[in-house]
């Protein structure tokens, strides 16, 4: 059933991750830049992802899925398969309302090519398409200017800022809602 989560655009293929995925996953980890703001991560320690973790993490997001709870998909580049990033989209409420939100990371290394522009807007398709989300929102930290950036880029839309909305690093964070919802 996850097959039918999976599109390609031009240079991408944006879909659940396999276990062969491993090996380009934990080099694409292994090989990011330091970091370059401070919503990126940069260099990460991997230790502990080995290839047993890897299959238990895919099955682990499978039963997201499958709960209609979370759905990860991993973007890979066309011409080598490189492991570029993840997108995730979460079910925040259905019934009358069929409302997601969307997350997004690309590894450092392969910004500013405009590969998430690239894979936001396929992901949309897939959200708005066989998820049958009517409305997909975006929580962004008012200081994240690249998210921001991003958000704007595939045609999301600012909406408000949520005080106190998210506990991150011991403190609720105030976020920036940027939404889009289907015709």
């Amino acid at each position: 059933m996850l097959h039918q989560y999976e599109i390609t655009t031009s240079r991408l293929t944006i879909r659940p991750f396999r276990k062969e995925d491993y090996t380009d996953w934990l080099y694409q980890h292994k090989n990011r830049l330091p970091s370059q703001h401070k919503y990126d991560e940069g260099n990460l320690d991997m230790c502990a992802c080995t290839e047993e973790w890897f299959d238990s993490w895919i099955k682990r997001h499978e039963q997201l899925a499958a709960e209609d709870s979370e759905y990860l998909f991993g973007v890979f580049r066309q011409e080598d398969n490189a492991h570029l990033g993840d997108i995730d989209i979460s079910t925040l409420l259905r019934g009358d309302f069929q409302w997601g939100r969307v997350g997004y990371m690309l590894h450092n290394q392969h910004w500013n090519q405009g590969y998430g522009k690239e894979a936001v807007q396929a992901v949309m398709h897939i959200a708005m398409g066989p998820l049958q989300f009517h409305r997909i929102e975006a929580h962004i930290n008012t200081d994240n200017l690249v998210s921001i950036k991003l958000a704007e880029s595939v045609g999301m839309k600012f909406e408000c800022i949520r005080k106190s909305f998210i506990y991150e690093h011991g403190n609720w964070t105030d976020q920036l809602i940027y939404f889009i919802h289907s015709s």
